[in-house]
């Protein structure tokens, strides 16, 4: 498997992103300004994540997908810790994502990737989609913010 940056002019993996955010229009409003990395196996892509710069210091994981035959085999996991490595080698200090309250798999992955709980958004998801979104037979309200530091000042 092979991890790499979207190509210039390449097409984004919507149907991938699209599975961690279900707003087309969010999503295309990220990757306008985000880098788009993609792990692709055999010429298919297989999975994605998205870092978006928030200051010069500190980076946002926006999204995190992987295709659904290829989930619940680590590659969530490779996929995060690419990021913070890839965050780092850029000399970032902070990385964070954020998750939804119902999203229990994705809190338990980015806890074990070294994620601490921040803060909650209470509400973000009823007031920024306008269909409510249900995961794990619990509604999604509310974002749970988790951040870690990767490098020093």
């Amino acid at each position: 498997m092979e991890m790499r940056n979207l190509y210039p002019n390449e097409v984004p993996p919507m149907d991938l992103l699209l599975l961690a955010d279900p707003s087309e229009e969010l999503v295309k409003a990220y990757l306008e300004r985000g880098a788009c990395i993609v792990a692709e196996l055999h010429g298919q892509i297989i999975g994605v994540y998205v870092l978006l710069e928030l200051t010069a210091e500190a980076v946002e994981i926006v999204n995190v997908a992987v295709a659904e035959p290829y989930q619940g085999k680590g590659l969530g996991k490779r996929l995060v810790n690419h990021a913070i490595d890839h965050a780092r080698s850029q000399g970032y200090v902070t990385i964070e994502i954020g998750t939804g309250n119902s999203g229990i798999g994705q809190l338990a992955l980015y806890q074990k990737c070294g994620f601490r709980i921040t803060t909650i958004d209470q509400d973000f998801f009823t007031r920024n989609y306008p269909e409510a979104i249900y995961e794990n037979g619990i509604q999604c309200r509310d974002m749970i913010r988790l951040s870690q530091t990767i490098g020093i000042k």
